[in-house]
């Protein structure tokens, strides 16, 4: 005979065994947690706090609200900030959001007058307004920062403008450069991070407070007051996409990952300089870590750590762009998912420009090494081809052949172009002078490259001038 179940037992049991342990109450305790944003999105407490703030100044200006009441949830406004700043923001994951978490303690603090406040907007609006109001000061960070680390470029260039390294293509060495040469390179690549920033600012400043959930308000706003209000340059022309636009994170997420993309491209230069086969620099104790078995290692983790954070950050925005690829108008709760990948992408980067312009600034160059391997890559290889267009009127094709039998002999004998005698060169074409000699120093080769951009020490000081003054540094 079969054993009598306790169906209450049986049928609790059943549900728990559905739901797992952590979620006993069944489907309504999945649906709080997978629902509530306050564990990220409280880290927009000071932009949502500035909206109501503005919001609630606009509605008492047009009559909408008394001013009286208006006062009164301004002032609860400043004291929930104050609580927010000492203790941080509370999460009860039943109040889902920060703007929800906010109206509840206002109204425990000043009453029913509290429920005035959020008037002829919606938290669809709320959102987007504080969103952006929080990617543009990460904006102005991220610019600020990538200043910072254009000065350390520009003073380790002008420190080094005629300090001769390898250039290299295909990781093989190519020409001699110059080490300032090098590091305004750089600066470039920065310099356009920086407009990138500023394009995704100034798409971004646009207001959407006041378009409600999706068809704005009957209440006769003015958008213009809220928006001059929250520094913002215009209010949004359309409602429907005021709400729903992310655009201004994916712009922010697509300029954060170029720029990861460089920092991450200097990064792997410093760790490859740093090895032992290279030697060509020092970096900073602060910013390297030892090994644990290892005592002769200096490990370069700061630059490995900001090379990996450039995957993330790539991360953060392909997230982002699947998440909004198919969704149709208006706001959908898949954009709840918006800010954390924007959250983290602004941490990684943040700590990318820190780490990288702590080892620019504080890295030493053996620039004797740098040196030796530009005399031993048989870097000037070209300027001999150039020589023999120049001097000897040879078809440039013809001079790179000639060019290469020399560098086979240089090779053979183990010393550089310019260490070969003139019996040697001319032995392989008989058209080459003693004025060749002139050209074969990595001194001289440098110093030709004096077009407009070029790596003359003439040219990189020029450019470290322009930025110098671009930057406001001064001389």
């Amino acid at each position: 005979m079969s054993e009598k179940r306790d169906d209450r037992d049986g049928d609790t049991g059943g549900s728990n065994a559905m739901w797992g342990g952590r979620f006993a109450e069944g489907p309504s305790a999945i649906m709080r947690e997978i629902n509530a944003s306050i564990p990220f999105d409280k880290a927009l407490w000071r932009q949502d706090v500035a909206a109501s703030k503005a919001h609630v100044a606009m509605l008492a200006a047009q009559g909408i609200v008394s001013q009286a009441d208006a006062a009164e949830i301004s002032r609860g406004l400043d004291t929930v900030a104050a609580e927010y700043e000492a203790n941080g923001v509370p999460e009860n994951w039943d109040l889902e959001d920060i703007h929800m978490t906010t109206e509840s303690r206002l109204a425990e603090l000043i009453g029913p007058a509290a429920g005035r406040l959020h008037t002829a907007r919606s938290r669809n609006d709320q959102v987007a307004t504080d969103f952006r109001l929080w990617v543009r000061e990460a904006i102005d960070q991220a610019d600020a920062g990538l200043a910072e680390l254009q000065r350390a470029l520009v003073s380790r260039a002008d420190e080094h403008g005629g300090s001769v390294m390898p250039g290299f293509t295909h990781l093989q060495t190519a020409q001699p450069v110059t080490l300032g040469h090098h590091l305004m390179a750089y600066y470039e690549m920065v310099r356009r991070d920086r407009s990138r920033f500023a394009d995704a600012r100034a798409r971004l400043n646009e207001c959407p407070l006041g378009s409600a959930a999706l068809a704005g308000t009957g209440f006769p706003i003015d958008r213009q007051a809220t928006s001059g209000a929250l520094g913002f340059d215009r209010p949004t022309a359309n409602s429907l996409d005021a709400v729903s636009d992310r655009d201004f994170a994916l712009d922010y997420l697509q300029a954060a990952a170029q720029c990861s993309l460089h920092l991450s491209r200097l990064a792997e230069e410093m760790i490859l300089w740093a090895s032992q086969p290279f030697g060509f620099i020092r970096l900073p104790d602060s910013l390297s870590t030892g090994s644990s078995i290892m005592p002769q290692k200096k490990n370069p983790d700061a630059a490995e750590l900001v090379r990996g954070h450039a995957g993330r950050i790539v991360g953060c925005l392909t997230s982002l762009m699947v998440t909004m690829k198919g969704l149709p108008l208006a706001y959908s709760k898949d954009m709840q998912d918006d800010k954390p990948p924007v959250f983290e992408a602004a941490g990684l980067l943040a700590l990318s420009i820190a780490a990288m312009t702590g080892m620019v600034a504080e890295s030493r160059f053996d620039t004797a090494r740098m040196r030796a391997a530009a005399e031993l890559g048989y870097a000037t290889a070209t300027d001999l081809a150039d020589w023999l267009v120049r001097e000897a009127d040879i078809p440039f094709r013809e001079a790179h052949h000639i060019t290469g039998a020399a560098v086979k002999l240089a090779e053979q004998r183990g010393v550089a172009l310019d260490r070969l005698s003139l019996a040697d060169l001319q032995a392989i074409d008989a058209r080459i002078g003693e004025g060749v000699f002139a050209a074969l120093s990595v001194d001289a080769s440098v110093a030709a490259r004096a077009s407009y951009g070029g790596t003359a020490p003439d040219q990189v000081r020029q450019r470290v001038a322009e930025a110098r003054a671009a930057l406001g540094m001064e001389e």
